[in-house]
């Protein structure tokens, strides 16, 4: 089933994501996935630059497509012209894909910044413009494209708000829709009383929401996010569980099943971020009993 359509019948949706590798080897990276063919709604490929290489998103999209996932191209507009973005979405168009997730920035570090607020008005200018030329059939600059094209667009968003501008993501989040957005993806969600509150707000827009989840399989690996990605993004209790743990896969799973379990009732689906894990992806979907 088509992830728009999957959307529209309020399914609970579960996506997972994989980068593009950084040589042509996009076989291997689709092999990796094989065991959860047909348990997931649809597969995102992120632009990743290994070693000064970038990885190629769209031939790794296509590649999903033709081995049966419902593929999602995964880009930002920073650092992107509206000429390179409207680029990359023709050419993801011409491969079949329908599907774009979209992050008008980076992830925020506070959310609460005047800098951050004049990237978003900026790269979701950008975004608007280079859509709605294409869905008519021509480019920004006013020359003819092979043919109209019209995406799914997903719209990331940061659902843990910095502490100086707490409405700021609703303000984004509005925009957004007034654009189109037919779902939006948060950022990593580990404290389900926040995200209820969060959601309170969120779902006043009528547009699905689907949270992220990081699997963490160490103590080590959510320290490693709370050093490098963001302070306190992973509490304090679950880096005590994964560490006292006698039996470390259990607890990862465990903390997996009642993270998705709590977020059934609360939204749309569930964005499974690996770390890494995807041969692992399988005993987390049985744990949780997705599909």
């Amino acid at each position: 089933m088509k992830l728009k359509k999957a959307l529209e019948q309020k399914k609970f949706i579960v996506t997972s994501e994989i980068q593009a590798p950084a040589e042509d080897d996009s076989a291997s990276v689709v092999d990796a996935m094989r065991r959860v063919r047909g348990r997931l709604d649809g597969v995102s490929v992120s632009e990743a630059e290994v070693d000064g290489l970038v990885g190629d998103s769209i031939k790794t999209c296509e590649a999903l497509n033709a081995n049966r996932f419902e593929a999602i191209y995964q880009t930002t507009t920073r650092n992107k012209n509206r000429i390179q973005l409207q680029k990359d979405l023709v050419n993801a168009h011409q491969a079949g894909v329908d599907n774009l997730l979209v992050f008008t920035e980076d992830y925020r570090i506070t959310g609460d910044s005047l800098q951050e607020i004049m990237f978003f008005h900026v790269d979701s200018g950008k975004l608007q413009s280079v859509l709605t030329h294409m869905a008519q059939g021509h480019g920004v600059e006013g020359e003819e494209l092979p043919g109209p094209a019209e995406f799914l667009l997903g719209s990331g968003v940061e659902s843990g708000w910095g502490k100086n501008l707490p409405d700021l993501e609703m303000k984004e989040m509005e925009h957004m829709t007034g654009m189109g957005t037919g779902y939006f993806l948060t950022t990593p969600v580990f404290d389900l009383e926040s995200f209820e509150k969060f959601m309170k707000q969120a779902q006043t827009f009528g547009v699905p929401v689907i949270a992220e989840i990081m699997i963490l399989r160490t103590a080590g690996m959510a320290q490693f996010l709370n050093r490098h990605l963001k302070s306190g993004m992973v509490p304090d209790w679950i880096i005590r569980k994964l560490a006292q743990a006698p039996d470390k896969k259990k607890a990862s799973i465990e903390l997996f099943t009642d993270t998705v379990n709590g977020l059934k009732n609360l939204c749309q689906g569930v964005h499974i971020i690996t770390m890494g894990g995807e041969e692992k992806l399988s005993e987390y979907l049985d744990a949780a009993k997705l599909r």
